[in-house]
């Protein structure tokens, strides 16, 4: 089920996300994030990366793509086991082999140590600017002219952060010539990666004449443009993998049939690639209208033609929660479970479903088997709490909420629950010692 998550702040595992996401995007992140959470993009996703990591030598069970919430143009990687995609791009994009191209750089920026390297480049520009400040302060004090040492110090900060985005650019470049390699020896079309640029070389905010190069973390999209052309040049188009355009295909219309209006959507689900991609874009686009009788039309439509697709039976589990028709998305969110028994999100929706359905018992042992398998999900942790409080285990109840809290930033109200669950478990416990984790991390943090 496509659901908005709001992640302001991580655990020890994940706080590097939010802190240096903002160096690799380009941009300073806001306050919180958005990420936009389903099974069945997330698998698609992970079908059209799978050839693409393997090329550069990634383990592609090891890295995660995860969709981002927001409308602008922009990929990028935080550390060596996530890369992040905008919704905008992917919206915005036309094949796989181009989503392709944005992962092989993403990868690239991984193999190619950037990562770590743009870190320490960080450090050295942020003492650089320091010892411009110290220096600006000097001059001003030794002379009667106080704007001097304010300009000296104004004139280092600016090239410190010079010299950290000519490092970027750099980077930028030799990520683009190891993503067309990594395509070309995955057996996909590197035009793909040329297309990608041509995109985005029409985002440029100033017309070419009024930007400054030495002052983009990216070369400017014309050079990064003539060198993809050159570096692909002579290299015979392939056919495009029918496989990964059908994932494409199938996870562009299930977010746009998310994230655009239904009549947007139903007037163009006709035009999608395969009949199951058109039946499930209208099923969403009609359960966006509260039409219940259509969205289950249309989507058990897509299911008779993919009976044994888990990720089908998620959506039409997703509907007949969100219709509040508990019984029955219990038993279609069972059959996706079987089905795919080791994803999380399917078992966080039946989780979710029996907790609605009065069956707390059973929820317990479903989300604490999703949690396992991914510790991020606050959705999660808030459905946790309410099963343990309705069986009367108020400890991990509160546990599970200061867990949740410290997860999404709210150290302080995690505190609070955190004292409270250490008071109610018993002493030395494995969950007592989770508490103490999370009044760690809130002490910390404060």
């Amino acid at each position: 089920m496509i659901l908005p998550r709001r992640i302001t702040g991580f655990l020890p595992r994940l706080l590097t996300l939010v802190t240096v996401a903002a160096l690799f995007a380009g941009a300073p992140l806001r306050a919180g994030v958005s990420l936009l959470r389903d099974a069945d993009i997330e698998y698609g996703l992970r079908q059209i990366a799978t050839p693409v990591l393997s090329a550069a030598g990634l383990n592609p069970s090891q890295v995660r793509l995860i969709l981002v919430d927001d409308s602008s143009l922009n990929a990028f990687v935080a550390d060596p086991s996530h890369i992040f995609i905008h919704s905008g791009l992917l919206m915005k994009l036309d094949s796989a082999a181009q989503l392709q191209a944005v992962i092989a750089h993403e990868a690239a920026h991984i193999t190619n140590g950037h990562i770590a390297r743009r870190l320490g480049n960080m450090r050295t520009a942020r003492t650089a600017a320091g010892l411009g400040m110290i220096l600006g302060a000097a001059a001003a004090a030794a002379s009667s002219n106080p704007e001097a040492g304010v300009g000296l110090a104004i004139g280092a900060q600016s090239s410190a952060m010079r010299l950290f985005l000519s490092h970027t650019r750099a980077e930028e470049s030799s990520a683009d010539i190891s993503s067309v390699r990594y395509m070309m020896r995955a057996g996909i079309d590197p035009q793909g990666a040329v297309e990608v640029q041509d995109l985005f070389r029409g985002q440029e905010a100033l017309s070419v004449r009024r930007q400054d190069p030495y002052m983009r973390s990216h070369p400017l999209s014309r050079d990064r443009l003539r060198a993809l052309k050159g570096l692909v040049a002579g290299h015979q188009t392939g056919q495009r993998d029918p496989g990964a355009e059908y994932w494409f295909n199938r996870l562009k219309g299930k977010l746009t049939a998310f994230k655009r209006a239904p009549s947007w959507t139903l007037r163009r689900a006709k035009d999608s690639a395969s009949q199951d991609i058109a039946l499930m874009r209208q099923a969403a686009a009609w359960h966006r209208q509260s039409n219940l009788s259509k969205a289950l039309s249309n989507i058990d439509g897509a299911i008779a033609l993919r009976p044994k697709d888990p990720y089908l039976l998620d959506l039409k589990g997703q509907i007949l929660l969100e219709s509040r028709k508990f019984g029955p998305a219990v038993q279609i969110y069972g059959q996706a479970a079987k089905l795919a028994p080791n994803d999380a999100m399917i078992l966080a929706g039946l989780g979710r479903a029996l907790v609605a359905n009065g069956q707390p018992k059973q929820a317990l042992s479903v989300l604490e088997r999703a949690r396992s398998r991914d510790y991020s999900d606050p959705r999660v942790l808030r459905d946790l709490a309410v099963a343990y409080a309705q069986t009367k285990q108020n400890g991990m109840a509160s546990l599970v909420t200061a867990e949740r809290y410290a997860l999404t930033g709210r150290l302080k109200d995690a505190a609070v629950h955190a004292k409270r669950a250490e008071g109610l478990l018993p002493r030395g416990s494995g969950p007592w010692q989770r508490a103490q984790d999370v009044l760690s991390a809130a002490k910390r943090a404060k």
